[in-house]
């Protein structure tokens, strides 16, 4: 069973998907099967997931990717800390983001 996302952990895209930003929409494709679901192949983001996205460069701790968000949107932590736990844990079970660090 996947362990649930941690904060003092770094993510990073998988290896097998590929992310193509087209008019302003970040688009992820599995390239193998068994990544994403059988009937939505393909995996969009909204203008708040494409932030979290673009900060996961598999270096930076969750937590740090949270206080950046939070003053970059000036925002309180602990709701950019849900939305970053809540995206993570969908793309992790969809098998499109790793765990680096």
């Amino acid at each position: 069973m996947e362990s649930p996302i941690s904060l003092d952990s770094a993510y990073g895209p998988s290896e097998d998907i590929v992310v193509r930003e087209i008019e302003g929409e970040l688009i992820i494709v599995p390239l193998v099967s068994g990544i994403g679901d059988l009937e939505d192949e393909l995996f969009t983001l909204n203008e708040t997931g494409r932030a979290i996205w673009r900060k996961l460069d598999g270096l930076r701790p969750l937590r740090t990717v949270v206080s950046e968000l939070a003053a970059e949107f000036d925002a309180p932590s602990g709701r950019i800390e849900e939305d970053v736990l809540g995206l993570l844990g969908e793309l992790a079970r969809r098998k499109m983001i790793v765990r680096k660090g």
